[in-house]
Parts: structure tokens; sequence; C-alpha cells
């Protein structure tokens, strides 16, 4: 009975829905925010978006970084973006899938970019996260490390810093820590 209850409010809905389509599911005010910023994006040309899991989930996505000037220079990495619901209202959840050298970015792939954590503002959107990250790999900053060792090699032997930034792209280990290659 309860089947043949659920079969009838199915057809009424269908009945009901001038073209005879199942509704179309209401998009939540994050997924159009996130609509918005995805269509209005201005990449680097160094930067690429992609969507994994196609178009109907624009909620998960990576955005891969080819640096074209600094010690990165010729390396890809690629960043994946969890949105929530309630984008803008909390920052997108950004991890480095690509294992990096980088006094910003830790070995399990946390971003250190301030309007990713204690700076985000709903008037940010994800262009500015994405030039944020780019900004990381021209200008890495030593001042708010995730990765100690990394940041005190920057900030003490820049030239020692840029040998073991090669070494771990080219795919090699820095001290015990291999990195696949990523140039």
């Amino acid at each position: 009975m309860i089947k043949l209850f659920k079969v009838k409010e199915k057809q009424r809905e269908l009945a009901a829905n001038s073209n005879g389509k199942p509704p179309v599911k209401k998009q939540s005010a994050g997924e159009l925010r996130l609509h918005k910023d995805v269509s209005e994006l201005n990449l680097p040309k160094t930067c690429s978006i992609s969507f994994p899991d196609g178009k109907d989930d624009l909620m998960n996505f990576e955005v891969t970084i080819r640096p074209d000037e600094g010690y990165y220079l010729g390396g890809a990495f690629v960043f994946s973006f969890q949105i929530a619901p309630i984008y803008p209202h909390e920052a997108p959840k950004v991890k480095c899938k690509t294992k990096v050298y980088h006094p910003n970015i830790d070995l399990e792939g946390n971003v250190c970019l301030n309007i990713l954590r204690e700076d985000w503002k709903p008037v940010l959107n994800i262009n500015t996260i994405i030039y944020g990250l780019y900004h990381l790999f021209t200008e890495p900053n030593h001042e708010d490390p995730l990765n100690p060792d990394a940041a005190s090699v920057l900030r003490d032997n820049p030239k020692l810093f840029e040998s073991n930034v090669r070494r771990a792209m080219i795919g090699g280990y820095v001290g015990q820590t291999f990195f696949p290659r990523c140039i």
C-alpha cells in the first residue's frame, strides 16, 4: 500500500510539471554563488580548473598551478577544492594533492594561506584563492610556515632552498622525505 502511494505521489508530481520531466533539484545558495564565481573566473594563463566528477558536482574541483617564475618554475601542482553548502560564509577546504617542498604547504597537503583561515570574508571568491595559491609559489613565505624545515632553509640559505626545491620537483629525496616528480 505504501509503495502504491509513492507511485501515485510521483505521478502527481510529474503531472504537475508541464514538461513531464522530474523537477530540477533546487540549488543551495552556496551552489548558486559558486556557479557565479566559476563563470566569472579570470585565471592566469598558468592556472587551470577541472571537475573530475563532472559539471554536475561543482562543489568539488581541482586547480592546477604551473608557476612561470620563481623557485617552482616548470612544476605542476594540483589543489583540490571542497566547497561547503554555506559558501561563501565558510572558506573552501583546499588541499595540495602534489607533494611539494614548500614552507607554506605541509607534507599532508595542508595549505597555509591567510584568506583560507582567519582572513576569509564572504566577499572573497574562488578567483582570489587561486591567485593567493599562485602567489605562494612565486613568493613563498618563511614567516608563516606549515613546513618549518623548508621555512628555515629558505630564510637562512636561499641557494640550498632552491636546490632542495629542484631536487624535490624532479623526483627525489630532501632529507628523509621522498617527493614524486612534478615537473
